[in-house]
């Protein structure tokens, strides 16, 4: 096991969030180049890298040690770093979930045959969610005295039995109409986020790790969907293709050696690549080469 009392200096100790944001973190940072790899029961991931070391911990808790200084950085939700009230510097946005690349919503929800239809109809009503601090600081907001109390998990199941409402994390929503709950009311949309320790950002070698790391991940949540395209095509047929093939910004066209033709490459949205790919083999394109990316770094 690690010794985090003598990680050595030029070390990066990064919290990585346990749990349901798991497998999407690992994911992500693979792509980024980040190859980490745990055992089941092990919360200590392995990673190629002699200056990186990782520990797996529920993304609730993770801003409050890098605030503390456990951790030099760490992946966390916006909503966990509200509700912790850390002190960290938030060097970044990542936009990815558990589902989707999309955020996600902490809502207010009641039974579909509940008389609540607004925060105006919660006084001295009860409320469960695991986000105390946001919640009172919502209710405050409105002017509204309810009971908040801290639900362990399960949340979307105590009402009506146990509560009036709950505050919940929605990503698609499908839980919630699971349950026969209903939305009254989003608090507020979170993403996960890269952040840093405020000391740790301070020191020169740790903060252009910590930079490093974030072009990698930004680059590899762009190239999310993405696909790169290589074909060839006359010269006289060139602008005819030009016009049917879209790009992130305008393809990178080259002459090919001892012929009047060219190459030519792009990124494209995967989802039209079907749609695009005949339009543009009938235009004149040959040795259409269709290939997966990993990242994106302007």
């Amino acid at each position: 096991m690690i010794d985090w009392n003598n990680v050595p200096e030029q070390v990066l100790r990064i919290g990585l969030p346990k749990g349901s944001l798991q497998e999407a973190t690992f994911r992500l940072l693979s792509k980024a180049g980040f190859n980490f790899s745990v055992s089941e029961r092990s919360y200590f991931p392995s990673i190629d890298d002699d200056e990186i070391e990782a520990m797996l911990i529920r993304a609730q808790e993770i801003a409050k040690y890098v605030q503390d200084g456990i951790f030099d950085v760490g992946l966390t939700g916006k909503d966990w770093i509200l509700e912790s009230r850390a002190d960290v510097v938030e060097v970044s946005e990542l936009t990815y979930a558990k589902l989707t690349m999309r955020p996600v919503k902490w809502v207010l929800a009641v039974p579909m045959n509940s008389p609540i239809q607004s925060v105006a109809d919660l006084n001295g009503k009860r409320i469960a969610t695991e986000i105390v601090n946001l919640t009172k600081d919502y209710l405050t907001k409105h002017n509204i005295q309810a009971e908040v109390e801290f639900s362990w998990g399960a949340t979307e199941v105590k009402a009506p039995a146990l509560v009036d409402a709950i505050v919940e994390v929605t990503e698609t929503g499908s839980s919630l109409r699971a349950n026969n709950l209903r939305i009254v009311d989003v608090l507020l949309e979170s993403r996960t986020m890269l952040i840093a320790n405020n000391e740790s950002w301070q020191n020169p070698h740790k903060r252009e790790k910590i930079e490093n790391l974030n072009m990698l991940l930004q680059g590899a949540i762009l190239a999310e969907g993405k696909v790169g395209l290589k074909m060839n095509i006359a010269k006289d047929k060139l602008e005819q293709l030009i016009q049917k093939l879209p790009a992130m910004k305008q393809p990178t066209i080259s002459p090919l050696h001892g012929a009047d033709w060219v190459a030519v490459e792009t990124i494209v949205e995967e989802g039209i690549v079907r749609k695009i790919i005949p339009e543009l083999k009938r235009a004149g394109a040959q040795d259409i080469i269709e290939y997966p990316l990993n990242k994106v770094i302007y």
